[in-house]
């Protein structure tokens, strides 16, 4: 529903219960707006009653659908863990880790080459081996539940971009890590770990205006109806923003979304079409300032902060337990020391299992920026409908109501009950200081 007429039946019922009241002295009952407004009053809203009240409006099908599709994201994390866990651990004891990098030492001398030759073998043979895993999770299921608009076609040809860049930006990323690695091999991990944060600064930087349009066009939002809003708010809280960029991911997905990307002077602010189409300028508002929110915090910094310090950690338990695990196998693996390519299989498999294991912290950390974002998107666009309806869209591929342990577990952001009530929360304690402030 849209803003202003929202904005509109309020006042209109603050003052048909001042007249009922000044005329009659009884308790006016004031109608509902909408099926999931109809617990409130011109003087009270029960957040509670309205968060049912939202989340009943969605029908049972539709529910269970998004219920079946996200759960079936619990088993997706363990199973993909576990088969790239035994494509590294083939890698290393059937010895092709170790004559990948004798072939990479048959090209070139020169040891950068060599690290980049077997990440080029080591990348295409373990992105062939998961082929159809990925074929299964991010095609069939996709168009399983709806969520695709993708032929195979062109879903293949963005998989061939993909691959294409990682296979680019990956042999440059190893090339100077493993200089990390012959330049210090007892204190690489803090080192390496201090590159890998530079490289996540350097793709925070490039991303929006040299990767993403790689896969989609990015054009303008021209509606001032939709763009100054956004500006406006951008601009009050502190982004010198002069556009709103509009982006055909409908192409891919019917999902909806939005960002703020970017840092230091590369910084977007990007829509999909999905959002524009199916949502209402109050919803479209919402989620914008949501993602204002993220840079106004500099969320980004502390994702990168605390993604450091995993990494850090990561890095230190790959340097206690790697050395150990190379000599126990040195024989069969055939890997010399730190520094040897042939052993990325073992360095990727102790860091991945640090990281999977601290999924559930993870999730909570990026959750938590999540929610701050919402309580300033709320704050700052004052479109608590808006923000209910954006929760309820993401419904379409999120469990709308998950119990705590799953949200604390398996979910980066806050599911859709929570932001549901954070919404109405919000709005019944701006109607009640508006009702104490008229009448004073």
């Amino acid at each position: 529903m849209p803003a202003a007429n929202s904005a509109r039946r309020v006042r209109h019922r603050l003052r048909a219960a001042s007249c009922a009241l000044l005329l009659t002295g009884a308790m006016v009952l004031i109608a509902p707006v909408t099926r999931a407004q109809n617990a409130a009053t011109s003087n009270s809203l029960d957040p509670r009653v309205a968060t049912e009240q939202y989340l009943a409006s969605v029908p049972a099908e539709a529910r269970a659908r998004s219920d079946a599709y996200f759960e079936g994201g619990y088993w997706l994390q363990p199973w993909n863990f576990l088969l790239g866990s035994g494509v590294l651990l083939a890698l290393l004891h059937t010895g092709w880790s170790r004559r990948m990098r004798e072939a990479a030492g048959r090209l070139t001398r020169y040891r950068p080459l060599q690290v980049a030759a077997y990440w080029i073998m080591f990348f295409a043979a373990t992105t062939v081996i998961a082929f159809p895993l990925t074929v299964y999770a991010d095609f069939l299921r996709e168009h399983q539940y709806g969520l695709s608009t993708q032929t195979f076609g062109a879903w293949f040809g963005d998989q061939l971009k993909g691959f294409a860049l990682a296979l680019g930006i990956g042999a440059f990323a190893l090339m100077g890590l493993y200089r990390v690695l012959r330049a210090a091999p007892r204190t690489w991990w803090v080192w390496g770990a201090a590159f890998v944060i530079l490289l996540q600064v350097a793709g925070n930087v490039l991303y929006p205006v040299f990767i993403a349009p790689i896969f989609n066009t990015y054009t303008r939002l021209e509606d001032p109806v939709l763009r100054e809003p956004i500006l406006r708010i951008a601009r009050a809280n502190g982004l010198n923003a002069t556009d709103v960029w509009q982006v055909d991911a409908s192409r891919q997905s019917t999902r909806i979304s939005a960002n703020v990307s970017g840092v230091l002077g590369t910084e977007r602010i990007t829509l999909n079409g999905n959002l524009l189409k199916g949502c209402s300028p109050a919803c479209v508002e919402a989620v914008m300032t949501h993602e204002i929110g993220h840079y106004v915090m500099n969320h980004v910094f502390d994702l990168l902060l605390a993604f450091g310090v995993l990494v850090t950690f990561g890095f230190a338990l790959a340097g206690w337990a790697y050395e150990r695990l190379r000599f126990r196998h040195r024989t069969r693996w055939g890997v010399t020391g730190i520094a040897d390519p042939a052993g990325l299989p073992l360095l990727l498999l102790i860091v991945s299992t640090f990281m999977f294991v601290l999924t559930p912290v993870r999730n909570t950390i990026v959750r938590s920026n999540e929610y701050e974002a919402d309580v300033f998107g709320l704050n700052a666009a004052r479109q608590p409908d808006g923000f209910a309806e954006a929760a309820l869209k993401l419904g379409d591929y999120r469990k709308l109501d998950p119990s705590p342990w799953e949200e604390r577990i398996f979910y980066d952001h806050p599911g859709g009950r929570t932001r549901i009530y954070t919404a109405m929360r919000w709005k019944a304690e701006m109607n009640a200081a508006a009702n104490a402030q008229g009448e004073r």
